[in-house]
């Protein structure tokens, strides 16, 4: 009852249902890419899973018609990041922020021209929208990497060897704070991986993936991401 209790708490919020949305949607394209290719006789089933994905990846870009406002708001009072103390972070943070910013727009106009809404060319919009994303990705990467080496020169440098050891509360939380880096680290590349797959052929492994790899990429992002959460809501008086 209390999984059923927190999952039903979940679903109330809007990041909630995404999360769940996201990853029901890449097991969806995980199960089924495994079906269509290893097992022929279960075919038909795999290429319904692969429709319930199409639905559901569907659903959450509709659903972020929405999140434009929220995203301005965080990006202003993010601001230039005065209250950073490591410069890189800072401004991998800022370019990060301004990335996500203007792949919202992307995403709409690109989706508007899907739903002939719009007469313009989807295909654009929705290249710049995808390298919006894997700029904004990447810039990910970057800084938890940064922020791991950071920490881990922290714990080896000459004075904490000379002064004995870190308080043990400190050297906890600074091992809380790498093992976070590396989920997102993990959560990121999993995910820039599938954006330059959907960038356009010729970049880089654009366009090779198998659906099955990306489902199960995206479903390791996915599956972080929730672990991630749970985590911050365990650790939430």
């Amino acid at each position: 009852m209390a999984s059923l209790s927190g999952l039903a708490s979940a679903l109330e919020s809007y990041r909630g249902r995404d999360r769940l949305i996201r990853t029901l949607g890449y097991c969806c394209q995980l199960l089924g890419g495994v079906l269509v290719e290893q097992c022929p006789a279960s075919s038909e089933l795999g290429t319904r899973l692969l429709a319930v994905s199409t639905q559901l990846s569907h659903c959450r870009t509709v659903l972020r018609l929405f999140d434009d406002l929220a995203m301005f708001i965080y990006t202003k009072q993010y601001g230039l990041g005065a209250e950073e103390e490591d410069a890189f972070v800072r401004w991998t943070s800022v370019l990060g922020n301004l990335a996500d910013q203007l792949y919202y727009p992307c995403e709409h106009v690109a989706w508007a021209a899907d739903a002939n809404i719009l007469h313009v060319d989807s295909f654009r919009w929705w290249t710049l929208s995808t390298t919006f994303w894997a700029l904004s990705l990447l810039l990910g990467v970057a800084r938890s990497l940064w922020v791991m080496l950071r920490l881990r020169q922290r714990l080896r440098s000459p004075v904490v060897a000379f002064t004995s050891q870190l308080p043990r509360s400190k050297r906890r939380a600074v091992a809380a704070q790498m093992q976070l880096e590396a989920l997102t680290l993990l959560s990121n590349l999993a995910d820039l991986a599938n954006a330059v797959h959907w960038l356009p052929r010729g970049v880089l492994w654009a366009g090779r993936f198998p659906p099955w790899l990306v489902g199960l990429l995206g479903t390791v992002s996915s599956l972080l991401s929730v672990y991630q959460a749970a985590q911050a809501d365990a650790a939430t008086p």
